[in-house]
Order: structure tokens, then C-alpha cells, then sequence
């Protein structure tokens, strides 16, 4: 038997840190999108004396931690072979370890018959994780659609979201190289800065949320905390003069920057990845 999972891939705009002990509580609130474009993930069961994985077709040592971490974690002594395809940049703030850890803990329980249901297998993925300091928020947005606003912080079950947007929005997207996001996420004055700032910005967000606020809170919140290298910000003040485009900002945790728009023809003779926001979420066969 194998099973195929794809995980949409998920930008956060803004966001603050809950640090806890327990890492299904540890976690963020916040607000980001979600992507058309994510990691899908096939696994099955093989006789073979180890598991097997591959990432975009090759051996990736430094990307498949996440996946080592998941099944640590399931505690399973069946081996496997795993491949995974990653359709957007990998460390760029595009919540690639969540979505890959996520589709292998959701696969190796459908391949085994674990009967985990989603909030479990998010559970599993969101210690992997926290593990690893690759990702606070993201396992719980991409069990999402579309724009998710995260109002309780935690692993699925325990963490709250909220989605809306049901509309075609274009987002482009320009990555300038990675961003190692557990050098943020663990310095002492990084994690001041973006909690005081994300938590101002989120609980005016929960208020009254919407397109225009998300993409306005998001502007500020790169630029209060002072996360944007001068490549990113020339991009997003370009992009912002541009026709049709209904705000710029970067993604939170990359050296990357994502424009929204309703019509695709706004991101013309731009040198940018061009995705649409998704509305379907999860998938699997």
C-alpha cells in the first residue's frame, strides 16, 4: 500500500511567540496564507533494512531531519521508502519543514492503519517542530485554508485558528536565500521584539480581520521589527507603486517577499514565482 499527502505550503505575515514547557502548548499567534503550491509526500512500506528518502528526487542529509524527527517521535519499527516534492523554496519562509513533517506523520498513519486523525498526526509534526526550532505556528495553519489567523498558540487540538477568504488572490513571490528561522526564533532580543510587536498587531487583527489589514499589519510588522534586508525592502516599496497590487511584505520567517493581487496581469514582466492562495487545504489518496 502507498499513500500520497500533499500539505499546502503557508507564509506567515505576522506573528508573536508563546514559549512553554510542553511543547504541544509552546507555539505562536499570528496571521498568514496559505499556498496552491506546497510539499507532497508518498510513502510506502518496504522490505528493505532501512527507510529511504528522497527529497526532490536526491538525498538530502539537512532536509530530511524533520522526517527523521516524525518518526522518532511515532516510535515505528517498519522502514519505509519516502519521496518527497517540494514546490517552493525550501528555508524561505514558506513552512516547508511543517508541511514535510506533516505529510509523513498523516502517510506512515495511513499506510499502517494508526487510525490517527489529522489533529493527531498535526500533533506529532508540531513536537517535530519544536524539536528541532524549525517552526512554531505553521503545523496548525496548514491544516487551514486560505488566510488563517491564529488566535490560540499550540499543536492542533490545543491551538485555535480561524480561516477566511474564499476568493482568487494571486500572490508573487521573490526569494533572495534563506533564513535560518531557529536563529530567530530562540535569540532573546529577536523574541522580544517580534512578541510585543506581533502581539499588538494580532489583537488588532483579531478584531477585524481582513485582506487590506492582513497585508498593512504585515508591512509593519517586517518593518518595526527590523527583519528586512535591503533587498527585500527595495522589492516590497517597488512592488507597492506598481497598478493593481494590494500590498507587499515578507514572509515571516525568510528572505523572501509576497505581493497579493486580484489579477495575475499585476505581477507582469517581474521576475517572481506566481501562486494562488489555497482554498482546499489537505489532500490525500
Amino acid at each position: 500500500m502507498s499513500v500520497s499527502v500533499f500539505v499546502p505550503s503557508h507564509i506567515t505575515g505576522f506573528f508573536n511567540i508563546r514559549n512553554d514547557d510542553n511543547p504541544l502548548v509552546n507555539g505562536s499567534c499570528g496571521a498568514g496564507f496559505l499556498l496552491n503550491k506546497g510539499v507532497t509526500t508518498s510513502i510506502k512500506k518496504t522490505s528493505k533494512d532501512e527507510t529511504s528518502i528522497k527529497i526532490n528526487g536526491k538525498i538530502d542529509r539537512r532536509n530530511e531531519t524533520i522526517i527523521h524527527e516524525v518518526l522518532r517521535l511515532l516510535d515505528i519499527e517498519d522502514n519505509f521508502k519516502i519521496n518527497q516534492s517540494v514546490e517552493v523554496p525550501i528555508g524561505a519562509g514558506f513552512g516547508t519543514s511543517a508541511a514535510s513533517a506533516l505529510g509523513t506523520a498523516i502517510g506512515i498513519s495511513k499506510v499502517l492503519g494508526l487510525n490517527h486523525d489529522l489533529i493527531k498526526s498535526g500533533q506529532i509534526a508540531h513536537q517535530a517542530e519544536i524539536k528541532l526550532g524549525s517552526g512554531l505556528g505553521d503545523v496548525i495553519a496548514e491544516l487551514g485554508k486560505g488566510i488563517v489567523l491564529r488566535t490560540k498558540p499550540g499543536a492542533p487540538g490545543i491551538g485555535e485558528i480561524s480561516c477566511f477568504n474564499n476568493e482568487t488572490i494571486y500572490v508573487a513571490c521573490k526569494t533572495f536565500g534563506e533564513i535560518e528561522t531557529s536563529d530567530i526564533i530562540q535569540d532573546p532580543h529577536y523574541k522580544k521584539v517580534i512578541s510585543d510587536v506581533g502581539l499588538n498587531l494580532t489583537k488588532k487583527f483579531i478584531k477585524n480581520p481582513s485582506v487590506d489589514k492582513f497585508l498593512d499589519y504585515s508591512y509593519k510588522f517586517s518593518a518595526d521589527t527590523n527583519l528586512m534586508s535591503k533587498e527585500v525592502s527595495n522589492l516590497i516599496d517597488y512592488l507597492n507603486e506598481r497598478d493593481n497590487i494590494l500590498g507587499s511584505s515578507m514572509a515571516m520567517l525568510g528572505n523572501t517577499v509576497f505581493s497579493f493581487a486580484y489579477n495575475e496581469d499585476a505581477f507582469e514582466n517581474l521576475e517572481v514565482d506566481i501562486y494562488e492562495i489555497d482554498n482546499f487545504g489537505v489532500k490525500y489518496d
